[in-house]
């Protein structure tokens, strides 16, 4: 498990830090905090199960969707997705900081962790998807939750199907051994 402080850094320079993990009254935790230096899509409409997640703009402005309510959020403020709330958001304005919690953690932080190691291994597409159908199933895995229209179903098929074909052919070992050192 990584370190408090630890500094995940995307070629296009987002950079995710690893604030604090633990519990409290409210349960498990992760807190990170997001450095996005450019304008763009940072997520698509997505949602999770059992995630709630909530960010809070520290500098910057950022456009949220969830569940259909569009919200531009600026320093100060707060913004919360619930469990199997679809939400989805964009970075507005130039060096973006953002604070973001997610409870229950699952396996989030490995999802970055995962994620920053293809990207920077140039295993991404300019849009930081994976190139190889089998890398997108893991990380489709790691994220703990849905993209938003295809039906679930489908979803656990296809990319659930690709995640068990990584890992039985030994490619997700390969796969997270080079992610690890790129």
């Amino acid at each position: 498990m990584a370190d408090i402080g630890t500094v995940l850094t995307f070629r296009n320079g987002h950079r995710v830090t690893l604030v604090d993990r633990g519990a409290d009254a409210e349960g498990a935790y992760l807190r990170l905090e997001h450095v996005l230096p450019r304008p763009g899509r940072q997520a698509g409409p997505h949602w999770h199960p059992e995630i709630a997640e909530t960010w809070t703009v520290r500098a910057g402005r950022i456009r949220f969707r969830v569940d259909g309510t569009e919200i531009v959020a600026g320093p100060g403020d707060t913004v919360t997705a619930p469990p199997r709330a679809v939400h989805e958001f964009w970075n507005e304005a130039e060096n973006t900081v953002m604070d973001h919690v997610i409870r229950p953690p699952l396996r989030h932080w490995a999802m970055f962790e995962f994620w920053s190691g293809l990207d920077n291994s140039g295993r991404t597409t300019a849009s930081r998807l994976p190139r190889n159908p089998l890398a997108l199933g893991l990380l489709w895995e790691y994220q703990d939750g849905y993209l938003a229209g295809p039906p679930v179903p489908l979803q656990r098929l296809i990319f659930g199907g690709l995640a068990a074909l990584a890992r039985r052919t030994g490619y997700a070992r390969r796969l997270l051994a080079a992610a690890d050192q790129g």
